[in-house]
């Protein structure tokens, strides 16, 4: 059974950092990418990075060079990494981490639809 369990979620004030951590376990193909996604009250949710298992990044431009996106594989269980910097009070949403089908890279996914597995969810909040 593949899970996903998102950590590290908070508040933070403007300006603040926070790292997130997303443990798949369960997953028993070696290539496949992760995403993360945040989703705002009344808004659609957003891809913001995305990482393949052969390490390739991308970002969505609202967070480029503020957030980086990492991932440590250890056997049969992969850990990806948000590392959030000089965050705003526009990036407080639920964040998720998402695992797409093997063997898709992940400029192939262009919806969120399109990914398997899916966290519970963590929240951050930025204060003003």
């Amino acid at each position: 059974q593949v899970q996903l369990q998102e950590s590290g979620g908070g508040s933070v004030q403007s300006g603040g950092s926070l790292r997130l951590s997303c443990k798949i376990s369960g997953y028993s193909y070696s290539s496949y990418c992760m995403g993360w996604f945040r989703q705002a009250p009344g808004k659609e949710r957003e891809e913001i990075a995305t990482i393949f298992t052969d390490g390739q990044t991308s970002y969505a431009d609202s967070v480029k060079g503020r957030f980086t996106i990492s991932q440590y594989n250890a056997g049969n269980m992969n850990t990806v990494y948000l590392q959030m910097s000089s965050l705003k009070p526009e990036d407080a949403a639920m964040y998720y981490c998402a695992a797409g089908p093997p063997w898709n890279a992940c400029y192939t996914l262009q919806y969120p639809d399109q990914y398997n597995y899916w966290g519970q969810g963590t929240q951050v909040t930025v204060s003003s």
